[in-house]
């Protein structure tokens, strides 16, 4: 990597006999990359290839500064055609780089999180993976581009993404850092694990490792009439596990601060005599047991994808109302599993099938290595957080994983320099919820890289209609914010991390 920047410095050194213009960089060569767009966009000037740069009325991207745009495509496979786009402030650098990870299948860049690094001052890298679908047919007949999404776009964008940071500015990025929640987190903990000089401080969200979770709760909802539980009621049983478990912290406050504690039985919700609105058919009940349950092989017991948290409920819609399960966990069954696109998921059986679902070859994807000592060795911050609502990524699932890094590295004492996890209570996949769900990561990353500040807990907020309605701490695990007694429940200042 390192020649491949030093080379790209030199091609910097031949531009700027020629202008060191952003259009020059048309020129640049790398190995196994094409260089298909050099082009300055002027300040609040970026319009999407959809054409919809409009969000709520207002223009997305009226705030950013002006960047050089380069798009190129990168060949390390004969079958490979990954796409990247590197965002370069014409002014203000910060002399950092930042990649921003994807999402579910991926297949497109993440352009508003490329603007946000731009506007933050960084020049900001993303790729699509190495295709454009939305769904996982892309793998069908292509091992090489399941490798690519797997894990070499990330890698081989984040080489030739400092090797042009490095040509247009004529100096390589000071820092270098990883952003990303779901597939994004996935993405980061694999960086870390598989390529760890890439980069000095990582952002770890939500990590969606695969696993049969997803796709058994929606077997569980549809596969037998009658126990589906339809989005109506997700809010009844929500409000009933909050009347269980809400004040296990010793404070009422509309959130479960640990879920982990919560003994909430949907049974209290059983019909007494029909089926009605604010209660749960038999087989209702049975299905949201289920689905705080870990999926195991009922054969063997082994656990093939953790259970849900209780107060996730809300965030249970994204399965839909059938008839199949949601796309992207059924998409790995049909196009990497199974290998068949007419594949019909009502004839899995979780004894046999399950184990097939977890041989190594079907999940090149997953990034469970424990092992970071090498990221670790040259001092790599990994931040990791995680919404206890999430039933997109079960925080269970996130909690195993991390506490897997920390006895693998010596413990918490050993480990708390380099890896912290935080938890926050009400919120969901990557954000949103009841409970604050904003939080300044990169800050804190940045403080904790370059200055070895480690954040002893994240100021998040949370906002109804654009205003900040409350502010709490989110603490490192196994920590948890605890009310202090007095002053406003709606304030961190008000709150302390302690354990639980």
């Amino acid at each position: 990597m390192r020649s491949i920047v030093c080379a790209a410095v030199f091609s910097a050194v031949a531009l700027s006999a020629l202008g060191a213009s952003c259009e020059n960089l048309i020129s640049l060569q790398l190995p196994d990359t094409k260089i298909t767009r050099a082009q300055t966009v002027a300040s609040g000037g970026f319009t999407p290839a959809n054409g919809r740069a409009t969000k709520g009325g207002t223009n997305a991207y009226e705030s950013v500064p002006a960047f050089c745009r380069v798009a190129a495509t990168l060949t390390p496979s004969k079958d490979s055609g990954i796409k990247i786009e590197v965002w370069l402030p014409v002014s203000g650098w910060n002399q950092k780089f930042q990649a921003v990870g994807n999402g579910g299948w991926a297949g497109v860049i993440g352009y508003n999180n490329l603007a946000q690094g731009v506007k933050d001052g960084y020049a900001a890298a993303g790729t699509d993976t190495g295709h454009s679908e939305n769904t996982g047919s892309f793998v069908l007949g292509h091992p090489e581009k399941l490798i690519d999404f797997a894990w070499r776009s990330e890698h081989e964008m984040a080489v030739k993404g400092k090797a042009i940071v490095a040509a247009f500015y004529g100096a390589a990025a000071k820092r270098s850092y990883w952003n990303g929640c779901s597939t994004g987190g996935r993405q980061a903990l694999k960086e870390a694990q598989m390529f760890p000089d890439d980069f000095d401080g990582i952002i770890a969200g939500a990590p969606a490792n695969r696993n049969l979770t997803q796709f058994w709760d929606g077997v569980l909802m549809f596969k037998e009439a009658g126990s589906h539980i339809p989005a109506s009621k997700l809010p009844v049983v929500h409000q009933a596990a909050l009347n269980a478990c809400d004040a296990k912290d010793g404070l009422k406050d509309g959130l479960i601060a640990d879920p982990r504690k919560c003994d909430f039985d949907p049974a209290i919700l059983r019909c007494k005599a029909e089926d009605g609105p604010t209660c749960l058919t038999d087989k209702q009940v049975e299905t949201a047991r289920k689905m705080y349950e870990p999926v195991k092989n009922p054969r063997t017991g082994r656990e093939l994808g953790p259970g849900l948290a209780r107060g996730s409920e809300l965030t249970w819609g994204f399965m839909g109302n059938g008839p199949d399960p949601y796309a992207v966990a059924l998409d790995q069954l049909k196009y990497v599993v199974f290998k068949d696109a007419n594949w019909d998921w009502r004839t899995f059986d979780l004894a046999r099938d399950g184990e097939r679902y977890w041989a190594p070859e079907n999940l090149p994807m997953n990034a469970t290595d424990p092992n970071m000592k090498p990221f670790f060795a040259h001092n790599g911050k990994l931040l990791m957080y995680q919404g206890f609502a999430d039933s997109n990524v079960s925080p269970f699932q996130t909690i195993a994983y991390y506490q897997n890094v920390v006895d693998n590295s010596g413990g918490p004492d050993k480990a708390s320099d380099n890896v912290r996890l935080f938890l926050a209570p009400g919120m969901g996949h990557c954000g949103g919820g009841d409970g604050p769900n904003e939080f300044d990561k990169i800050g804190a990353l940045n403080r904790w890289v370059e200055t070895n500040e480690a954040p002893q807990n994240l100021t998040a907020s949370q906002r109804v209609e654009g205003k900040v309605t409350r502010t709490r701490p989110l603490c490192p695990f196994p920590q948890i914010a605890v009310y202090k007694g007095s002053g406003s429940v709606d304030d961190a200042a008000n709150f302390s991390c302690r354990a639980h």
